[in-house]
């Protein structure tokens, strides 16, 4: 009894093996999984919509056109820095689309960090990834470059723009 009670806690509290083993919300509210982008990378990256870096919106659906076979840009919404994503989901989904003709996938608005942290979010930054990034996520538009499997291959702090070498470099 001990040995399959062992079990039981076991599956219940394995770590995740890829962004594949979470179950998302997108903006429209309808449920959704990173697996259907399997065989693509994907771009992870938490969004704002009051924030300086707000502008790279435009280059995230440059990007997403440009490398349409072999990523997918996704959109994670959060209003951790300084309230600049105090929208609800038809506000956010508006603004992205109006704005700046934003067609990739969002998700809901999200915690990425703090005790209400995303899994998704608490995974990533944690997954081991090249540069050693571990930590919190420092601001609105830090990137997670995640391969065809769905594993960190890369951590990109907010300064890093969407079109930059040291992101194109792992689509090219």
């Amino acid at each position: 009894m001990k040995i399959l009670l062992a079990f039981v806690f076991a599956l219940l509290f394995v770590a995740p093996a890829s962004v594949y083993d979470f179950k998302l919300t997108n903006i429209d509210g309808q449920r959704f999984s990173l697996e259907q982008y399997k065989g693509k990378k994907i771009l992870i990256v938490n969004t704002a919509s009051k924030c300086g870096f707000t502008p790279q919106y435009a280059e995230l659906q440059k990007l997403s056109e440009m490398y349409k076979d072999k990523v997918v840009v996704v959109g994670f919404p959060a209003n951790n820095f300084g309230q600049q994503e105090p929208g609800t989901s038809d506000e956010i989904k508006s603004f992205c689309k109006e704005r700046y003709g934003v067609t990739f996938p969002l998700s809901e608005k999200v915690s990425v960090k703090g005790d209400d942290i995303c899994p998704l979010f608490k995974y990533l930054i944690s997954a081991p990834n090249p540069e050693g990034i571990t930590g919190d996520v420092g601001w609105n538009f830090e990137k997670f470059l995640v391969d065809e499997n769905g594993k960190l291959i890369h951590r990109f702090r907010s300064k890093v723009t969407p079109l930059s070498p040291e992101i194109t470099q792992y689509l090219n």
